[in-house]
């Protein structure tokens, strides 16, 4: 059912519940009808049942409006935000929208979201993503604070990680094919944003 829809129904529901009230408030002697009681107590229930639709429709909407600016891959939106920010900054961003920074899960969505950075941001930028050792150093976790299940960690070159105490976030490089690097979390870099639409 639509929006418009739901909204019909509610304002259909609504009027039937005033009338039933009006009508019950109507009878001799004060005494209820326990069948107008019951079909009242209905009533109210299905209009609680469609505003709670309605809230997860214009959600799902709002969600919606979010993949088609950004990119839709295996149960995720991602929004990029090319504005350079420190980790903090583009995590509280993320979060203000109902998101959070982007972390892949995979092999296959790592390449996705380089694809999609390459694209959306640039071919040469670097982007935060989900992950840091603020808490312990040299424990990576995501922004829920479990650890990783997949690592893109570039390890030919730099062996990374390799900052110790002062590089605690992570960040993709777009001129490294997506693989992963320590960085100062005061660093300004661009984000992709993930919201979870599965």
């Amino acid at each position: 059912m639509d929006v418009k829809g739901l909204q019909v129904t509610l304002c259909l529901l609504l009027l039937v519940d005033c009338s039933l009230q009006q009508t019950s408030s109507k009878k001799k002697n004060g005494k209820k009808d326990s069948v107008t009681s019951a079909a009242i107590e209905k009533l109210q229930q299905q209009i609680d049942d469609i505003v709670q639709e309605l809230t997860l429709l214009k959600e799902h909407q709002a969600l919606q409006s979010v993949c088609l600016k950004g990119t839709k891959i295996l149960g995720k939106c991602l929004l990029a935000d090319p504005v350079k920010k420190t980790f903090q900054a583009a995590s509280d961003d993320c979060f203000a929208k109902g998101g959070t920074l982007c972390t892949p899960l995979t092999g296959v969505e790592n390449d996705q979201l380089y694809s999609y950075v390459r694209q959306s941001v640039g071919p040469e930028e670097q982007i935060w993503l989900g992950i840091s050792d603020m808490a312990t150093d040299g424990h990576w976790v995501d922004q829920s604070g479990s650890s990783l299940r997949f690592k893109n960690w570039e390890t030919e070159i730099t062996q990374q990680p390799d900052g110790g105490l002062s590089q605690n976030c992570a960040i993709m490089s777009t001129t490294a094919n997506g693989k992963w690097f320590d960085e100062s979390c005061r660093a300004e870099k661009a984000s992709v944003c993930e919201f979870n639409i599965a």
